[in-house]
């Protein structure tokens, strides 16, 4: 069995994850972290998670616990990741990241560890979203030229960061397909005389509201026609078991940056 321990055991991603840990038949839980001093701490994971007592209880220091896991799933924030991740490779335990928001040189110091472990990094876990990833690559390659394309996502009203970072990696696919630089074409929101858009243009629009757990539309505009690409969660347990499918893959392998698309075998 694979023992897979939980960062942000007591959020909502995070009792999802030991949820879906538990339902794996290949892994268990090892371990569950929390940030010091949460109310949290010393809980057992598997009660705090809704389910039977699972035998772990929720630590606040990953090195307390570094020798009870083979891979760490991360949803939590750049700079408790990026902790997590030195120790991580100062211990030779895989890592499964799924949080977003991480600066230039957090970026880096994440590729430079990958060096020495195994990383599956992904803005979004979900099978679904990682099948629309090759789907807008293919129609970006196929109509994009001619197409007005814009981004609109959907999340609830706890997220903290916009555009979503499954966005981004949309219009990133996107402008890759199209031989642009996202970071020039990008336009986030759009507010009085605007003029007309240039065809160069990505559009990125954000709701925040309610329990919306995450919906992304692509909408290729051409003239006489509109292709939309569209991806909507309705749980978590989507994120959930597609990061355990991905810790399970991740497990023994030699180190070095991956993703979903290698998880699925979805590269181009």
């Amino acid at each position: 069995m694979i023992r897979i321990a939980i960062a942000g055991a007591a959020g909502r991603m995070g009792r999802v994850l030991i949820e879906a840990v538990a339902q794996h038949p290949e892994t268990r839980l090892g371990a569950a972290l929390e940030r010091p001093g949460a109310a949290a701490l010393g809980t057992d994971a598997g009660v705090l998670a809704g389910l039977e007592p699972a035998g772990v209880r929720v630590a606040g220091d990953i090195g307390e616990v570094v020798d009870e896991f083979d891979v760490l799933i991360d949803f939590t924030a750049p700079p408790a990741t990026i902790a997590h991740a030195r120790v991580c490779a100062d211990h030779g335990k895989a890592m499964v990241i799924g949080t977003t928001g991480f600066d230039a040189a957090q970026s880096a110091e994440l590729d430079a560890l990958a060096a020495h472990i195994p990383r599956c990094q992904a803005s979004n876990f979900s099978t679904g979203v990682n099948l629309c990833f090759r789907l807008l690559e293919l129609a970006a390659q196929v109509i994009g030229s001619e197409s007005d394309i814009e981004i609109h996502e959907a999340h609830h009203r706890h997220k903290v960061d916009a555009p979503s970072g499954t966005a981004l990696s949309m219009g990133e696919v996107v402008a890759a397909a199209l031989g642009r630089d996202l970071r020039q074409v990008a336009v986030h929101g759009r507010q009085g005389q605007t003029g007309a858009r240039s065809r160069e243009e990505i559009g990125f629009s954000s709701v925040r509201g309610g329990d919306i757990v995450g919906d992304h539309t692509v909408m290729f505009a051409a003239d006489g026609e509109r292709i939309e690409i569209t991806h909507k969660a309705s749980s978590r347990m989507a994120f959930a078991r597609g990061a355990v499918r991905a810790a399970v893959w991740l497990h023994g392998r030699a180190p070095g940056a991956y993703d979903m698309r290698d998880v699925l075998a979805l590269r181009s």
